[in-house]
């Protein structure tokens, strides 16, 4: 199977580690990822968002002659999602849809630790459109950068420790969902402090992705 992530930002260091975790993840897929060159350097709320569409549209061109069977939006604003979705000639996922999905699945309560507060209203919008808000105890804005929390320095886990730490204590989340593709890398480190599971969108991604295209081998069969 060949799965594609497409960073809609145009911070290519992202693209690399959110491969990274994909490949580890998934590692009998072929994994590819690609940037949005024509993006901000990072997605920090709807404008963010809607200025990366344009440029994630115009890669699907190359998706279909390259055979993907799964395209991944690797943002957790899902930035595009029901663009591509229109557009695309295979199914198309966020990685925030992944991650409050299989949150779900477990049946536990979640709350999503994310960056900025301007991320927060598109988190929460996804939430409701997804048919989780019975699920989701809160969206919890860290206050650190995109590009900070990529940059993981001890201060970024620190903050992030903190903040899922508020979660389980003060929204009673018995998992909680990290809600940036560049936390990806940081969820291992994150697990070793946390009483709850954490779900990241990537890792979460590679499952319902993988699913995906062995379902649609499947019913071709």
């Amino acid at each position: 199977m060949r799965l594609l992530f497409i960073n809609p930002n145009s911070t290519v260091a992202m693209t690399e580690a959110a491969v990274a975790v994909a490949r580890r993840t998934l590692p009998e897929a072929e994994i590819l990822g690609w940037t949005n060159h024509d993006g901000p350097p990072a997605i920090q709320g709807a404008e963010d968002g809607a200025a990366a569409v344009t440029g994630v549209r115009a890669l699907l061109a190359r998706a279909r002659t390259e055979g993907v069977d799964v395209v991944v939006i690797a943002c957790f604003d899902d930035t595009g999602l029901e663009e591509l979705r229109a557009a695309a000639h295979c199914p198309v996922i966020g990685i925030g849809q992944a991650a409050m999905h299989l949150a779900a699945l477990t049946g536990a309560r979640f709350s999503i630790v994310t960056t900025l507060p301007v991320s927060v209203p598109v988190i929460e919008a996804n939430v409701d459109s997804y048919g989780f808000g019975g699920q989701c105890a809160r969206v919890r804005a860290s206050g650190l950068g995109v590009l900070e929390v990529e940059a993981a320095g001890p201060q970024v886990l620190a903050r992030l420790d903190q903040e899922i730490c508020a979660a389980v204590e003060e929204d009673r989340a018995e998992s909680v969902i990290l809600g940036c593709a560049g936390m990806a890398p940081l969820r291992s480190r994150l697990q070793e402090r946390s009483a709850v599971p954490l779900v990241d969108g990537i890792e979460a991604a590679c499952v319902l992705a993988g699913a995906l295209a062995r379902w649609r081998v499947a019913i071709a069969a």
